[in-house]
């Protein structure tokens, strides 16, 4: 078992690290007869893999932000609240937010939250979504749609939307997305721009 964790751990870390490190596992799990329950911190090391960055805050100071997933904790530290800048979101309990984030763990990783805390405030400061969509196209491929982006307005300007949005693609890459799309106000065409997006065709919504 020593040597199988020590094989794993030198390709998910070493020169293949930028392959589908999901497809690697399914095929080595069985030729070394691994499972997740015998090793499963594994397991989840892939699927929430996590960035360390340095940011400028507003004091002219930086600090030091790490990107994660998304955990039931952040319900107290204002991720909700953090959303309401962007749209209407109104106030859950906690049994809410604990049943939508069942919800959502349950789709494993075709649906990741990604947010960004204050390390000072302890709040949520940042965060955005990723969809992976599942297709018969392009030989049974994948699509990324990123969604609900955003960066308190009180800590923007130090780049932290756009760290968000390139965390999001590389994990819709390492998933073996053919192509990542998203919607988004004209007002942030230039910002996502500067992401690699490039304007394409026309959004269509209905509402009920």
């Amino acid at each position: 078992m020593q040597n199988s964790i020590i094989l794993i751990s030198c390709i998910l870390t070493g020169p293949f690290a930028t392959i589908n490190k999901h497809q690697i596992f399914r095929v080595l799990m069985p030729l070394l007869h691994i499972t997740c329950a015998s090793f499963p911190a594994l397991t989840i090391k892939i699927m929430a893999p996590k960035t360390l960055f340095e940011a400028e805050k507003t004091n002219g100071h930086k600090t030091e932000f790490k990107i994660r997933q998304l955990e039931i904790s952040d319900h107290a530290k204002g991720f909700t609240e953090l959303l309401g800048q962007l749209s209407q979101c109104p106030s859950l309990s906690q049994s809410e937010f604990e049943a939508r984030f069942a919800d959502l763990v349950a789709l494993g990783d075709d649906h990741h939250i990604a947010v960004v805390e204050d390390p000072t405030s302890g709040r949520i400061i940042a965060t955005g979504s990723i969809f992976i969509e599942k297709k018969f196209l392009r030989g049974c491929s994948s699509v990324g749609h990123i969604e609900d982006v955003v960066v308190d307005k009180a800590t923007r300007g130090g780049h932290l939307g756009q760290r968000i949005v390139n965390y999001l693609i590389d994990r819709a890459k390492a998933v073996g997305c053919y192509k990542v799309i998203l919607d988004c106000t004209p007002e942030l065409r230039v910002f996502y721009e500067k992401c690699g997006f490039v304007e394409k065709n026309v959004q269509m919504a209905l509402y009920f």
